[in-house]
């Protein structure tokens, strides 16, 4: 019974948004979301690698001979002064870095490392790293949550002083990450910046929080998040004969709060599984324009459209040949021109896209491509949101 009307609830939905005449498409909340909680998460450490060829810090690095010598004596062999190993070539002293996954990890799980030299070396080719305890980032907190080692192989040639151990790391501790925190976290340093918050969000209550992918995040599609997560919720109360308040709202264009009800704490997982799996109405894609200014790329997204305008450029030329020759097979007639029509018929609703592809007949590099691109945002004419990665 449900199901049945569930599926003839969307459909109602569907047909309103159909008959507005506006373009909307279906997603799953998970698709254009993750839960705040889930990141990435690295752990750090200093270590020797040794058994290089000679090309390790030599003796006068002070780090690596102190670490070294300290070595020695945990192992029952200490060494009377650090003249000694003056001569260790084959040591280098390394930062050794481990990066979790974005939902955690376990105790006993493997993971790989990153080692890089910090001292003289000159590469770590062939070398061993000695078994090294891990940290996690927050400077309070000194527990080992994991240890190295393991023979180091070069990923890239050109760069002969970092290396990787594939899974070279073994977790000593679980690393579980929280999603369902209490109301009185989330007002924690955060009332002031948004007093809405204190009118709806209550202290001893759980919330689980969506947060939008950058590439996704407006206010409306907040908002349509919200209203699905609601208008579902909602259903289910219905058909058990009780109805309370609304569960999620939107904060602001990134952030979806849901408070998670009393009937679904006993098994959370259920219910963020049931929120991620709605399918959500939303429009396309706003209109943008992302530039990579390092490699040229220019990636149009939505409906970019400019406003009438005329566009000279330097590099673009005239090319002819008075009087011209019959054009033959062997000898075809060749037209340069610098100009391209873009707009013949004077119908209006320019694109980006008929601009590109004009200026890419006209061969214009990237580069100037890119530079026209921000003057006509710079004058207004460019009707799309720019972001511009160096």
């Amino acid at each position: 019974m449900y199901k049945r009307l569930r599926t003839s609830w969307w459909k109602t939905l569907m047909a309103a948004l159909f008959a507005s005449g506006t373009a909307w498409a279906e997603v799953k909340v998970s698709d254009i979301t993750h839960l705040q909680g889930t990141r990435i998460n690295r752990l750090e450490g200093w270590g020797l690698v040794v058994g290089l060829n000679g090309t390790g810090d030599g003796g006068k690095h002070a780090p690596t001979v102190r670490a070294l010598a300290r070595v020695h004596e945990y192992f029952a062999n200490p060494v009377m002064v650090q003249d000694e190993l003056k001569n260790a070539k084959n040591v280098a002293i390394v930062y050794v870095e481990a990066v979790l996954s974005r939902n955690g990890a376990r105790e006993g799980e493997s993971v790989d490392l990153t080692v890089s030299s910090t001292g003289s070396a000159k590469s770590l080719q062939g070398g061993r790293l000695l078994p090294t305890p891990l940290i996690g980032p927050n400077p309070e907190d000194d527990r080992i949550w994991a240890f190295g080692a393991g023979p180091v192989t070069l990923e890239n040639e050109d760069i002969p002083t970092q290396g990787r151990i594939v899974r070279g790391a073994t977790l000593e501790r679980n690393w579980i990450h929280g999603y369902i925190v209490r109301g009185r976290d989330l007002l924690d340093g955060q009332s002031d910046v948004d007093p809405y918050l204190n009118s709806w969000i209550q202290p001893d209550e759980p919330y689980i929080t969506f947060v939008i992918n950058p590439g996704h995040a407006e206010f409306r599609v907040a908002y349509m998040i919200a209203q699905a997560i609601n208008e579902s919720e909602t259903l289910l109360e219905t058909m058990a004969g009780s109805i309370s308040a609304q569960i999620a709202r939107a904060f602001d264009p990134r952030t979806v709060m849901v408070r998670v009800p009393a009937a679904e704490r006993a098994n959370p997982a259920q219910f963020v599984a049931r929120l991620e799996a709605l399918p959500v109405q939303m429009p396309y894609t706003e209109a943008r324009v992302s530039i990579h200014r390092k490699s040229g790329t220019i990636i149009v997204s939505g409906d970019v459209q400019i406003s009438p305008t005329v566009i000279t450029h330097k590099g673009l030329t005239i090319t002819t040949v008075t009087p011209q020759p019959p054009a033959t097979e062997d000898v075809p007639r060749v037209e340069v021109r610098d100009w391209a029509a873009l707009d013949p018929a004077g119908k209006g609703g320019m694109r980006l896209q008929n601009l590109l592809e004009a200026l890419s007949q006209l061969r214009v590099p990237a580069t100037e491509k890119i530079t026209i691109i921000e003057r006509l945002h710079d004058m207004g004419k460019l009707h799309a949101n720019l972001v511009v990665e160096q």
